[in-house]
């Protein structure tokens, strides 16, 4: 006879498992920054070297323009080598995200290149000991991130054989080079539709990095916007696994809605269902999904039906507790329709960058300075100090205390608990003993819902 309980244990070990792998239970942890280092340092190409600079300055509106067979390069041997021991290279283009949709526009885009290291001395430009350290062909994106380890080295190039998918094409980007030395935590990509794409362009007007930035000068993020105009969230499944393949950053934005909205074109239950999955992707992938509200629009063909999507929204915040709750543009633009365009859909120039500044101040209060959580030790009968949540008394409070109580839970015979186990475990405290209500709120304690350890229960204090 097979035994149920290994199949209890077997699927909160691979619930655990999934949360631990991907960090999901510590996503609200002070973020580790990922400054900036190659602002203004000296840049090279060949077809144009006067605008190479351009690439690397604080205006994200001006770029480096070249024709393809082209290189730009960056010496970074200024940097103090503790700061690039691993870097991160992210270039940005201004055509659309991907290749899809009804609005593709592809405009100087390097399309095959590869990413080099070099360890000669700073100071004058090396003619050979390039080493390739990533290739790329047929690349269908407008912004790409590459991870390099790069102790040792003291230059970087982005190397581009084809523009536009052919040799002779132009090629225009905008490149830095962040400090990653202590691991990537500070990087972004907003994907979604048209409102993205205008909303977390980093072009024109001030960007999210900048702004966040201006909230605090040790943080500039790495942010790519994932926008493109006219898709929906079934596009966005379709595709989400392949963006994801390529993306080594963190925080994954998942922006989709005003067109499935439009008309009832995709229905608000298959809405959920392809959000849905795109959420466990990125997450099965190792990512924070953040997860804002479908903005506000006048256009009856939208508002008519977006209170429905929306409820999906705040169904998919209630069943994903490690989600960070994106900013309530509903709320902000049903205030402030003077900031949509004239269509009543996109918003106006003041209504994107208004976007952007709710983004980074949303995000900083949720995820830069969300507050530490608290615990407290209690005693056992037995005498024994023990803290709460700790399950297993490990002496830490992580992904295996849930799982210990998970299995007590299903079944306390098989797995018994000491009397200090117990004791830990209990920090629910709703009189009823340990139970799955105190797994569910080590989580919730570890993804920063629960900022307290134990958890008065107030239900029948409140009756």
């Amino acid at each position: 006879m097979k035994n149920p309980f290994r199949k209890i244990v077997a699927a909160a070990l691979s619930a655990a498992m999934t949360m631990s792998a991907v960090g999901s239970l510590n996503l609200h942890a002070e973020v580790t920054k990922n400054p900036i280092i190659s602002r203004n340092v000296p840049a090279y190409s060949v077809s144009n070297p006067a605008t190479a600079g351009a690439a690397n300055d604080e205006h994200y509106f001006s770029f480096w323009f070249g024709t393809a067979p082209e290189y730009l390069a960056y010496d970074l041997s200024s940097v103090p080598e503790e700061q690039r021991k691993r870097i991160m290279l992210v270039w940005y283009n201004t055509s659309s995200y991907d290749q899809i949709g009804n609005y593709i526009s592809k405009n100087a885009e390097p399309s095959d290149y590869t990413i080099e290291v070099n360890s000669a001395e700073g100071g004058a430009f090396p003619e050979d000991g390039w080493v390739v350290v990533d290739t790329v062909t047929d690349n269908t994106l407008s912004s790409r991130q590459h991870l390099i380890d790069f102790e040792g080295c003291n230059w970087v190039r982005m190397n581009i054989s084809k523009a536009d998918g052919k040799e002779g094409g132009s090629v225009s980007v905008n490149m830095d080079i962040h400090n990653v030395s202590d691991g990537v935590n500070d990087s972004w990509i907003f994907f979604g539709d048209s409102i993205t794409a205008g909303g977390m362009n980093n072009c024109y007007g001030t960007g999210f990095a900048t702004y966040v930035n201006q909230l605090d000068s040790r943080y500039f993020p790495i942010q790519e916007n994932g926008g493109i105009g006219g898709i929906t969230s079934t596009d966005g499944r379709n595709n989400i696994d392949r963006w994801l393949s390529v993306y080594p950053g963190k925080y994954v934005s998942i922006a989709y809605g005003t067109n499935d909205a439009w008309g009832n074109q995709t229905g608000a239950e298959k809405y959920y269902e392809n959000t849905k999955y795109m959420i466990d992707a990125a997450t099965a992938a190792g990512k924070t999904v953040v997860l804002p509200k479908i903005p506000y629009s006048t256009e009856t063909g939208i508002n008519t039906y977006l209170d429905e999507y929306n409820a999906m929204i705040d169904r998919l915040w209630e069943e994903y507790p490690q989600i960070v709750q994106g900013p309530d543009f509903d709320a902000y633009f049903r205030e402030n329709p003077d900031m949509l365009g004239g269509d009543g859909v996109h918003p106006s120039s003041d209504g994107y960058d208004a976007m952007r500044k709710i983004w980074a101040e949303t995000m900083y209060e949720r995820v830069y300075t969300q507050s530490v959580p608290e615990t407290s030790e209690t005693t056992s009968e037995s005498g024994e100090k023990v803290l709460y949540g700790d399950a297993n008394l490990d002496g830490e409070i992580n992904v295996n205390d849930v799982v210990s109580v998970m299995c007590y839970s299903a079944a306390p015979e098989t797995i018994p608990f000491s009397e200090a186990e117990l004791e830990a475990a209990d920090v629910y405290l709703h009189g009823d003993g340990v139970n799955g209500s105190d797994a569910v709120t080590i989580q919730k304690y570890l993804a920063k819902i629960v900022l307290t350890l134990p958890e008065s229960y107030k239900g029948n204090a409140e009756q």
